[in-house]
């Protein structure tokens, strides 16, 4: 415990006694310190100076002073007169020319002056009283004498110092005590008193106690509380025993009255108790029927044969957005309003007890279109007549057949990428075969063009020359560059357009991202709003990154589209300040690899953002686009390649899709088709 928590929790009178004590302590202190102080000034401002001109009026005396000046012998008798005289320090003798002819020292030498003319100089850093003296002679130059007054004091100083603050000291611990004991007295005793009345109410529980209430004060205040609440609860501890014996009366006869009702509630128990099981087992049965149609996925309506609900689960109150207790009792169009037009059929299902099918309905659900199909099952037995409806969402079943309808189809149109690339591959290879001929027949370095040339006589360096002037070889160089570059055009549509035998191998990301830029960058629609070959592509490729398990036919696929995207982004852009970027990001987040294209184009809205991945969702015009390149992407990737696949865009701010694939050995959580990051 610190020394202030016990300061705090001393009792109140040590409390009062202790700060009395402190503020005496100092009190004391400051006035010993003040009265040290006082005397030791007026000794040293009063009683040195006067002492030493009490010696400098004994010197001046012209019968010892006339001959002091004139010899060492006569300066040293006259400071042998002054060597009685307790307050002098040190005393010098000074000669008609200036110099030191005798000095007396009492204690540790002082460094006097040894020229009158240094005795200004020295007295500024001497901070002992001193006193100059001029001694007369008559007919010749005056002498000095220089005194110094000791600083030391004498000893009935210290001795009356002593004394003083021993009176001080015994005066003030006698007031201390005199203090303490009326503190004792008009403070302590009484709220002791007060304390022991309390701790003897509180063990003997005798209210009728009271407290004396001394003197007129806060403390009397208190003692005359304490009282009136002592009455209060003597009071109130008297109403309770009445009301004690009162409750006494009231349960004497209560237990007769149970008595009497004892044998009733007996028959009525056994009565209960069989009641209860059969309600138990009821009710139990009930909940586990609940809980088997609410833990279905699809959405069940039981209705009687006036088309009112009487079974709701927990499915239907999501798909329509009315509760259990709201839709119970009520007609099917009020609490299902989507199911009105539906009405005919419901009816002929009860009528007829038939079972009838909708094979597909489409119900917008805020700014999603989802589509379901309904099935209507008559009821029929001792329960009565009635119908259930089944609502299944097929939402995600017609994307996914749709995605693979059009998956077929671009692979189809791959076939026929493949073909066309065969037959272009003839004439391009009969064009770089001619050109390679051309240049070895004009070449003067081959025999038989040398014997061709001589026998129609040709000059074939002058052929060259003229061929070199008009820049022939130029022409022929740009034919082969050509027909080179399209060669390797088809070979990238080949590697493009085969068909994915879903079977993953390492790839090493970068090199694949390269061909596919390569492949865009050679796309003629792309070209025209967005120069791929300057610098407006970025790779900020991982170097920790090492080669990812995927199928690389499918993942170029997907990056031709996201680079598609990002150019017709850029050049749809009406700010042209800033130059059209696109960046290519690896990225090693185990236990992905992720992969990113960001562009700085136009961006999307939330509500074009939400909908990026749908299938045939498109915000392009009426013949240039399908909306099924980014549905397919999401498909390679979170199907094909069980990884994730997510877009981040704002208005104005660009576009940045993500792609992560999991890396060898792991196992990712696989997400949820068409479920976007918000």
């Amino acid at each position: 415990m610190t020394l202030r928590e016990r300061l705090e929790n001393l009792p109140v009178g040590q409390k009062l006694l202790a700060a009395l004590l402190v503020l005496l302590i100092t009190i004391l202190l400051v006035a010993n310190l003040t009265f040290i102080s006082a005397a030791y000034w007026i000794s040293q401002e009063s009683m040195a100076p006067q002492a030493l001109q009490t010696i400098g009026r004994l010197v001046a005396n012209p019968q010892l002073a006339s001959q002091a000046a004139d010899s060492p012998e006569k300066a040293q008798a006259l400071l042998k007169e002054l060597d009685s005289y307790t307050p002098l320090r040190a005393a010098a003798v000074y000669g008609s020319d200036g110099k030191l002819l005798a000095q007396l020292q009492h204690g540790e030498l002082l460094p006097l002056p040894t020229r009158f003319r240094h005795i200004e100089n020295w007295r500024l850093t001497e901070f002992r009283n001193t006193q100059l003296t001029k001694l007369t002679r008559p007919g010749a130059p005056p002498g000095y004498l220089l005194m110094v007054a000791s600083s030391e004091l004498p000893m009935a100083f210290y001795t009356g110092i002593l004394t003083a603050s021993l009176g001080i000291l015994v005066f003030s611990i006698l007031l201390w005590m005199i203090i303490a004991r009326q503190i004792k007295r008009l403070i302590t005793q009484p709220i002791n008193s007060l304390e022991q009345l309390s701790r003897q109410v509180t063990r003997e529980e005798n209210y009728s106690l009271r407290a004396q209430r001394g003197n007129d004060d806060e403390i009397g205040s208190l003692a005359d509380a304490f009282n009136t609440m002592l009455s209060r609860i003597e009071a109130r501890e008297q109403q309770l025993k009445r009301a004690r014996d009162e409750f006494q009366d009231a349960y004497d006869q209560a237990q007769g009255l149970a008595e009497e009702t004892r044998h009733t509630n007996r028959k009525l128990e056994l009565e209960v108790q069989v009641r209860s099981k059969i309600e138990k087992k009821l009710t139990g049965f009930q909940n586990y029927l609940n809980s088997i149609i609410d833990s279905m996925p699809s959405a069940l309506i039981a209705l009687d044969e006036q088309l009112y609900v009487t079974q709701w689960n927990q499915e239907a109150s999501v798909l329509s957005g009315t509760p259990l207790d709201e839709a119970l009792n009520q007609p099917i169009f009020l609490a299902f309003e989507p199911l009105k037009p539906f009405l005919p059929q419901l009816k002929e299902s009860v009528e007829k007890h038939r079972v009838a099918k909708i094979e597909r309905v489409t119900w917008t659900k805020g700014e999603d279109a989802r589509h379901y199909a309904l099935t209507f099952y008559p009821l029929m037995g001792g329960g009565g007549r009635g119908v259930v409806i089944r609502i299944d969402d097929i939402t995600q079943r017609l994307s996914l057949e749709e995605m693979m309808v059009q998956s077929e189809k671009m692979l189809s149109v791959g076939g026929l990428a493949a073909g066309m690339a065969h037959e272009i591959n003839n004439p391009l290879g009969a064009i770089l075969h001619n050109v390679q001929n051309i240049r070895r027949r004009l070449s003067p370095d081959l025999a038989k063009n040398q014997e061709q040339a001589g026998e129609i006589g040709v000059d074939l360096p002058v052929v060259n020359r003229y061929l070199e002037s008009r820049e022939v070889p130029q022409l022929l160089d740009g034919i082969q560059q050509a027909g080179a570059r399209a060669a390797k055009i088809v070979t990238h549509m080949l590697s493009f357009s085969r068909r994915s035998n879903r079977q993953l191998a390492p790839c090493d990301l970068p090199a694949l991202i390269d061909q596919a830029v390569e492949i865009a960058g050679n796309d003629f629609d792309l070209t025209i709003g967005f120069d791929f070959k300057g610098q407006a592509i970025v790779r900020q490729f991982d170097p920790n990154l090492g080669p990812v398990p995927c199928t690389a036919n499918e993942l170029e696929q997907v990056l031709l589209n996201l680079l598609k995207n990002a150019a017709q982004a850029i050049h749809l852009r009406e700010d042209d300040s800033e130059p059209g970027r696109i960046i290519l990001r690896t990225r090693l987040n185990p236990p992905w690899a992720e992969i990113q294209v960001e562009d700085n184009g136009v961006g999307m809205p939330e509500t074009v953002r939400k909908r990026t991945f749908e299938p045939f969702f498109t915000t392009k015009e009426i013949g240039q686009g399908t909306g099924l390149g980014l549905s397919v992407s999401y498909f390679i990737i979170t199907n094909n390649h069980k990884g994730q696949m997510e877009v981040q865009s704002a208005p104005g701010q660009g576009t940045c899709f993500t792609l992560r694939l999991p890396l060898a050995g792991s196992v990712p959580t696989v997400a949820e088709p068409h479920k976007l990051e918000t």
